[in-house]
């Protein structure tokens, strides 16, 4: 059965979310732009029902989150702490959310250049628009199902973006060997290499994640 998506959360009820989180709904759509909450410290408040699914697909309480505006709200004041777990961050809380793969999704890359004056820019799920190099590197993983690649851009605070599988055709046409180990498969982009551990399998048609 197809989950029906909820587009409002409420600050108030049984369903209630935190005061700082629901200050932010309220704010919804007014046009600010990303917070520093790398700068912020405040008390681990509990845990919320908001799951991002691997998709890319914000969940509440069980219900896809369907007001994009909203999505988009709570994807800036996300943040990736030491300890690994994924924050939504206000000055006056820190509460914690459950993240299945990476918190976004590459959506959308267009490539300028070839080889080493290639420069890749990607755009998310959420609206970011991320230019990869050494500040936004890449990283790869093997899909546990079939070992084959999937690749991470670093957005922002240590979030990721994993790319999605349309994509996948376009990052294997600009795999190229590695320039000290001709064994090896990477890409250029930004003035950097990008090696594909031997490990990880390159996509190929159907066996791509």
């Amino acid at each position: 059965m197809t989950q029906k998506a909820t587009d409002d959360i409420r600050p108030d009820g049984p369903d209630a979310i935190p005061e700082g989180l629901a200050d932010l709904v309220a704010r919804a759509g007014d046009g600010r732009g990303i917070p520093p909450v790398e700068r912020w410290n405040p008390p681990y408040c509990g845990e919320i029902d908001i799951r991002i699914s691997a998709d890319g697909q914000w969940h509440y309480l069980g219900s896809p989150i369907g007001r994009e505006r909203l999505v988009r709200l709570f994807a800036s004041v996300l943040r990736r702490d030491d300890d690994g777990r994924h924050y939504l961050v206000t000055p006056v809380e820190r509460i914690g959310i459950t993240v299945d793969d990476a918190p976004f999704l590459a959506v959308e890359l267009f490539a300028e250049g070839e080889g080493r004056d290639r420069v890749m820019t990607l755009r998310t799920n959420v609206g970011d628009v991320v230019r990869v190099d050494a500040d936004h590197p890449l990283r790869f993983s093997a899909e546990a199902e079939t070992g084959g690649l999937k690749p991470y851009v670093t957005v922002r605070r240590g979030l990721e973006a994993l790319f999605s599988r349309p994509l996948l055709h376009q990052f294997a046409e600009m795999l190229e060997e590695d320039p000290e180990n001709a064994e090896r498969l990477g890409v250029w982009s930004g003035g950097v290499f990008f090696p594909v551990p031997e490990e990880v399998a390159a996509p190929d048609g159907e066996d791509a994640p």
